[in-house]
């Protein structure tokens, strides 16, 4: 097998991380606020879920 010249690692199959940049236009969401939300859906869907109209 033929070595290729150069000896680069094709890792990131030619994917780009946009998340470096911050913008200040960009909305910002707390992590917190994040998981507040998950567990409010999770608890309404479990009262709907008990009530069965």
């Amino acid at each position: 097998m033929a070595k290729k010249a150069g000896g680069r690692l094709i890792s990131s199959a030619g994917l780009v991380n946009y998340y470096d940049s911050e913008d200040r236009r960009a909305v910002h969401i707390s992590p917190y606020a994040v998981m507040g939300a998950a567990v409010v859906c999770a608890v309404v869907i479990f009262v709907l879920n008990m009530v069965q109209f």
